[in-house]
């Protein structure tokens, strides 16, 4: 494996992405706060570009005792949401939220002395 460089840690603001490609290969680079994850842009549903979607934190219902009070958001469980069909899949892991057999392909993130690199 080799580490590739993807762009200047300030040139990917939090909440972003940014797209590489080596040879064939898509990979999707997203900054969420402090931290770098880097997943290959295909979705294992229909192929879709899952890195390009929105980032969402998981939605929770609200229960108390055996009431249902409303849905709140848990900013500690992000999700990618792909584009196409809307699946999703945690950031932390790539795996998808309900069926952990689909994941997205996962690459190691290094962020040194301003740079952030995939090894690949």
């Amino acid at each position: 494996m080799a580490e590739h460089f993807v762009c200047k840690s300030d040139e990917l603001p939090d909440g972003q992405v940014r797209i590489m490609t080596h040879g064939s290969l898509e990979i999707g680079v997203i900054r969420h706060g402090d931290a770098y994850y880097a997943y290959r842009n295909l979705c294992p549903h229909q192929g879709g570009p899952a890195c390009e979607g929105i980032r969402l934190p998981q939605v929770e219902d609200r229960i108390v005792g055996d009431l249902f009070v409303g849905q709140c958001f848990d900013e500690n469980d992000m999700h990618i949401v792909c584009p196409w069909h809307g699946y999703e899949f945690h950031l932390s892991t790539g795996e998808h939220v309900i069926d952990s057999r689909l994941k997205l392909r996962k690459f190691d993130v290094v962020a040194r002395e301003g740079g952030v690199y995939v090894d690949i």
